[in-house]
């Protein structure tokens, strides 16, 4: 196993920079352990999409597109081709060949628009959700039966959270906000 070049001074002196904070022990701050355990939740989360994709045949892209349509019919948006490649930040072509792949695997369906018929909707099929439900279920459950434990003013808190840091990705995803997101900041002489 490789042993990494950089020590834990090395290290600290990395956070202090990119904190821009004192870092004078190897605590992190409360709020930035937040991050991190946030991070982890969700690198964990990638690793069960990536495994129920690779045991159902998909791309991991396709199941962020069914969870991306799932969503848009849980808010009754009507879920058309350019919604799908917005919320992947796909171009037209990534769209097709996703839609092309779910439809082929019999999870989505091209259905016409009830009140425009011009416009094709996208519906994932029942089997897709049975799929998901299989997989997915007992850790939805066990989420649920963690989220049971809090009273009404915790969940609210975490729910407050959890939107506000939706916000802050889905600002950064923008194209302005994703320049001032990793752009570094401007140099002091």
């Amino acid at each position: 196993m490789a042993r990494s070049s950089l020590s834990l001074g090395d290290n600290l002196a990395q956070r202090e920079i990119l904190d821009g904070g004192d870092v004078t022990d190897n605590q992190e701050p409360d709020n930035l352990r937040l991050v991190h355990l946030l991070r982890a939740v969700t690198v964990e989360f990638g690793l069960r999409q990536a495994e129920f994709a690779a045991r159902n045949g998909m791309h991991a892209t396709d199941v962020r597109a069914l969870i991306c349509l799932l969503d848009a019919a849980r808010a009754d948006e009507p879920a058309t081709a350019g919604l799908l490649g917005a919320r992947l930040g796909l171009n037209s072509a990534g769209t097709t060949a996703v839609i092309d792949r779910l439809e082929r695997l019999g999870h989505v369906a091209r259905v016409r628009d009830e009140r425009d018929r011009r416009r094709i909707l996208l519906r994932v099929e029942p089997a897709a959700i049975r799929l998901g439900r299989e997989f997915f279920g007992p850790l939805i459950d066990g989420v649920l039966q963690v989220l049971d434990g809090f009273d009404p003013a915790e969940r609210d808190t975490v729910r407050r959270f959890l939107t506000a840091t939706h916000a802050v990705f889905a600002a950064a995803g923008t194209a302005a906000g994703a320049a001032a997101f990793i752009s570094p900041p401007p140099r002091t002489s």
